[in-house]
């Protein structure tokens, strides 16, 4: 029985660390895409790579009457989300950054307890509290805190991310972890053709490097990724049991710079990284002993 409950943690686990590389390989994709430019590219390639799977294992389209669920959660999920992030890394630092997209878990818990009804203890609040703390630390140490118009773009695609996870949790009841995934990416896709023209311009002038890292996002960060985060979610007896593993991603993040770049962690990744896993791990053994 367990083993069953936690069937949902390597999932979780890989899709957080593919995401947290993501970081370094959007960086050099930046080298010669924009950011909206790699948001197409990234889920055209995972699209493509998607409907040859679907073809091969003959998985057809969804019910009609789905269709549009599938459009909104790929709208909210994929296309707004990424633009919405665009929009606001133009004006704010990366430290602002990274502190609103990790409200995610929070809000996410907070909208399974309104919608579906999912229940949290005093207990399970307070490991999430203490995971977000860790956040604080990492990116508040310095004071670079500051309040600027992209904000709002970054708040709003905290919102539509933590929708979209709540979407995929209520979809596994009718179609596969897979299919819910695929097609929200296809419906998504559908949005980012927006900015077709743009990207083909951009397009003549990239280089390997950049192409490389838009295929890796969009194959094992946009595809491969997405699948297990929804399998996870389809094994997980509560939303939040997933989506607290998106408090680590600062922490990864940082490690893979210090891997890839010699980037050395300071003393607030030292601290910030404590809460986080302490975070993490409280709310596993609470959850087992049902405290959550």
């Amino acid at each position: 029985m367990e083993k069953k409950r936690n069937s949902y943690i390597p999932y979780a686990g890989v899709t957080v660390f593919i995401w947290a590389t993501a970081v370094l390989f959007t960086q050099y994709a930046q080298e010669s895409f924009s950011s909206q430019a790699i948001g197409l590219l990234r889920y055209l390639s995972a699209s493509v790579v998607l409907l040859v799977f679907m073809a091969v294992k003959r998985i057809g389209p969804p019910k009609l009457r789905d269709v549009p669920k599938f459009l909104f959660s790929g709208g909210v999920g994929f296309a707004y989300y990424v633009t919405a992030f665009n929009l606001a890394v133009e004006t704010l630092n990366g430290a602002t950054s990274s502190v609103i997209v990790q409200i995610v878990p929070v809000l996410t818990a907070v909208l399974s307890c309104l919608i579906l009804r999912e229940k949290i203890s005093w207990k399970g609040w307070l490991c999430i509290a203490a995971a977000f703390g860790g956040i604080l630390v990492l990116t508040l140490w310095n004071g670079v805190f500051s309040v600027k118009p992209g904000v709002l773009w970054m708040l709003s695609a905290a919102v539509a991310l933590s929708v979209y996870n709540l979407t995929q949790r209520m979809f596994v009841r009718d179609y596969t972890p897979f299919q819910t995934t695929a097609y929200s990416i296809l419906g998504g896709t559908v949005f980012l053709l927006v900015f077709l023209p743009r990207t083909i311009r951009e397009i003549p002038g990239a280089s390997f490097v950049s192409w490389a890292s838009v295929l890796y996002l969009g194959i094992l960060g946009g595809a491969l990724a997405y699948v297990l985060w929804t399998k996870a979610f389809a094994l997980a007896e509560r939303t939040s049991d997933v989506s607290n593993f998106m408090f680590a991603m600062p922490l990864l993040t940082s490690l893979i710079g210090f891997a890839a770049k010699g980037e050395v962690p300071g003393i607030e990744t030292v601290l910030g990284g404590i809460l986080i896993l302490g975070g993490m791990i409280l709310f596993q053994i609470t959850k087992e002993k049902g405290g959550t």
